[in-house]
């Protein structure tokens, strides 16, 4: 599934404008620890997560993520979303909590 595709069926605000939303999305990570996600993430993965600062970006173009998407309408700091358009990374936001969008995703990438 690609990420505009995902981002549709999950009614995800997508929040960029130069990411790269035709790639491929694999699977999914979820947490919430930094060193979590650079050690256990795989490359074409969505992260989802609550954070919301700009070293998200980072970690997600380290590890050559899909997308971050950020559960429980909350907003990506003015920093993030500046350096997210830099590296070409979609942060998509998701009014539903972490586990819901968890969940729903699931269902859409393993059912």
């Amino acid at each position: 599934m690609k990420v505009n595709e995902l981002a549709g069926k999950l009614s995800l605000r997508v929040n960029t404008t130069k990411g790269n939303l035709d790639r491929d999305v694999t699977g999914c990570y979820i947490s919430d620890l930094l060193s979590d996600v650079m050690a256990n993430a795989q490359e074409g993965e969505v992260w989802i997560t609550l954070q919301t600062h700009p070293n998200i970006v980072a970690v997600a173009a380290l590890k050559n993520l899909s997308g971050i998407i950020i559960t429980n309408n909350r907003n990506p700091e003015e920093e993030t979303l500046k350096k997210a358009e830099a590296e070409g990374i979609p942060i998509m936001l998701s009014s539903s909590s972490t586990f819901e969008t968890g969940g729903s995703l699931y269902r859409l990438l393993r059912c």
